[in-house]
């Protein structure tokens, strides 16, 4: 996407705007061998590399902890890169059809369009082969990643925040953020264009200032994260923690939700909504009813 012609001369007070940056470094041009380079460390991928060694750091301090094989910890990491990144993707794709229809090479290659949902369900499936092929218990399993996924959440929200993605709805609030160089440019026509059905009454055209619902999301993570960390080690009944993982994760993006820019499809809830009510659902029955731990064969040290 581009910003709109002249839109930097009119774009309004940015705030906490100049918090975003989409590289990090660039390197410049490098010449080797008669060869040409160009590297640059991007903020996105930065912060997601930041958000897999976290949770990698956390976990395999946990599993050492509880006598597991050395080499889980990586394998577990490994499985929900690979499946959060293909079922965010494809989430991102499926929610946002019409986009694909009209520019499928950019939408599919993009850098954008990681949505969190989407990667807790392809991650879950990379993760469940890897429990499954160690004979391990998966309800036990999945108290131990609990804090982890909201870990990782939140950094990557970090992410989003850099490279001006995945923000909220035109606000005039104070500290709200301008995105002019955003993914896509949070601009008066963009919103006209890809999400007619926001308000846009009282704004003028040219770059808007938006929810900064990255940040909204980041701090409320770090808040669950800590939150479940600290209870970790007191689990009594297995799955407990997970289960209020669901609960917690499910109820922080519902009411993010009604700031984001998403569709509305089912009595005016957007899919995100829809799939976090069933979370909720979910984290809320088990918790009331108990799931027996099945038997698990450790891995040899």
């Amino acid at each position: 996407f581009q910003a709109e012609d002249g839109i930097r001369d009119r774009s309004p007070s940015r705030g906490l705007g100049d918090v975003y940056k989409r590289q990090i470094f660039d390197f410049g041009v490098i010449s080797i061998f008669g060869f040409e380079f160009h590297p640059v460390i991007n903020s996105y991928g930065f912060m997601l590399m930041m958000a897999f060694y976290s949770c990698y750091y956390f976990l395999n301090k946990d599993l050492n902890r509880l006598g597991y094989d050395a080499k889980l910890a990586s394998d577990i990491v490994f499985a929900a890169a690979v499946g959060g990144i293909l079922g965010s993707k494809i989430y991102y794709l499926i929610e946002n059809f019409e986009r694909v229809k009209a520019d499928p090479t950019g939408m599919i290659f993009s850098g954008a369009g990681l949505v969190f949902l989407g990667g807790l369900m392809g991650g879950t499936l990379g993760v469940t082969y890897v429990i499954k092929k160690n004979k391990l218990s998966w309800i036990k399993f999945a108290d131990i990643v609990a804090p982890l996924l909201i870990l990782g959440y939140a950094v990557g929200r970090v992410g989003c925040l850099l490279v001006g993605d995945d923000y909220g709805l035109p606000t005039n609030v104070p500290w709200g953020i301008a995105f002019p160089n955003g993914l896509p440019p949070s601009t008066y026509s963009v919103f006209q264009s890809y999400y007619p059905w926001v308000n846009l009454e009282g704004f003028s055209p040219g770059v808007l200032k938006v929810h900064p619902t990255q940040i909204y999301e980041s701090v409320i993570g770090f808040g669950i994260f800590y939150y479940l960390y600290q209870k970790r080690s007191k689990v009594v009944i297995v799955g407990s923690l997970f289960f209020t993982y669901l609960i917690f994760a499910g109820a922080e993006r519902f009411f993010i939700e009604f700031l984001r820019v998403n569709s509305k499809y089912l009595f005016g809830l957007s899919g995100s909504q829809l799939i976090s009510l069933i979370m909720i659902l979910i984290g809320a029955w088990f918790l009331t009813h108990p799931v027996s731990q099945p038997q698990e064969i450790k891995s040899e040290k």
